[in-house]
């Protein structure tokens, strides 16, 4: 009798637990299917595990599985255990951030980070990179290289109007004789529409002085010195053609170590 008892117990027991397992929500079922979902080709899983702010960039240590790395964009609010997932990225070896005061070891570029996997398509153009762990508005280049190519900056043209600097060019003569200025010493007197310090160890520098040239109206400028958005400066350096300086980093013309004026 006592046998017959438990057994209908047991019974009991069983056809409980089943009845409860049967009655997940929708929402749990897909949340279980969800998490079981392989990520999209090429996308990381990263879960924070610090965060550091600058004027510029957010840094993120990251934990991916058992790999912990430092991971770097556009400023953000993000806090530590936070998911995140990205694609792509510049990987840069002892980076050194001014204004942190630190040497990341290495230290991986971002255009951005999702918290939906499907939310990290890539939309940059030519032109973002690191910052004080700054990526210039010289281009992001990525570890994927043939995914992050880039070709010279679409830039919106200023409404600007000046007077080239005494003994120098405009950009619209720059661009219109480009061959002719190859490897020789210029000065270009703009305003600066984009920059970004300390890319690669150089300062990027986009200058616009409403002159142009079958189209083109954006000269890109490397510099040890600085400058600020907007500012009206006149830079003096050898012009460079068709530039590969690697990660991606093309350009038809540059300027490359000017002296800001």
């Amino acid at each position: 009798m006592r046998n017959k008892h438990a057994l209908l117990i047991l019974a009991g027991t069983l056809i409980l637990f089943s009845a409860c397992q049967s009655k997940q929500t929708p929402s749990e079922t897909s949340l279980a299917a969800t998490s079981q979902t392989t990520l999209p080709p090429n996308v990381h899983k990263i879960v924070v595990e610090d965060v550091l702010q600058t004027s510029n960039y957010t840094y993120l240590q990251a934990k991916e599985g058992s790999t912990e790395q430092w991971l770097a964009v556009p400023t953000m609010q993000a806090k530590v255990g936070e998911t995140y997932y990205y694609e792509g990225g510049l990987q840069m070896t002892k980076f050194q951030s001014k204004e942190l005061n630190r040497t990341f070891e290495t230290v991986l570029f971002l255009e951005k980070v999702s918290s939906d996997p499907t939310g990290t398509a890539k939309t940059a153009t030519a032109q973002t990179a690191p910052d004080n762990a700054s990526a210039a508005q010289a281009p992001v280049a990525t570890d994927n290289q043939e995914q992050y190519k880039r070709q010279a900056p679409v830039e919106e043209k200023k409404d600007i109007k000046m007077k080239p600097a005494e003994g120098g060019i405009t950009i619209a003569e720059l661009y219109s004789k480009k061959e002719s200025f190859a490897g020789k010493t210029v000065k270009i007197k703009g305003k600066v529409t984009k920059y970004t310090p300390e890319v690669m160890n150089k300062n990027w520098i986009h200058l616009q002085d409403g002159t142009e040239s079958n189209g083109k109206f954006d000269f890109v400028v490397t510099s040890e010195g600085q400058a600020k958005l907007g500012d009206i400066i006149t830079v003096e350096g050898k012009i460079g053609l068709n530039k590969d300086l690697g990660y991606g980093y093309f350009f038809d013309v540059i300027m490359e170590d000017a002296v800001i004026k």
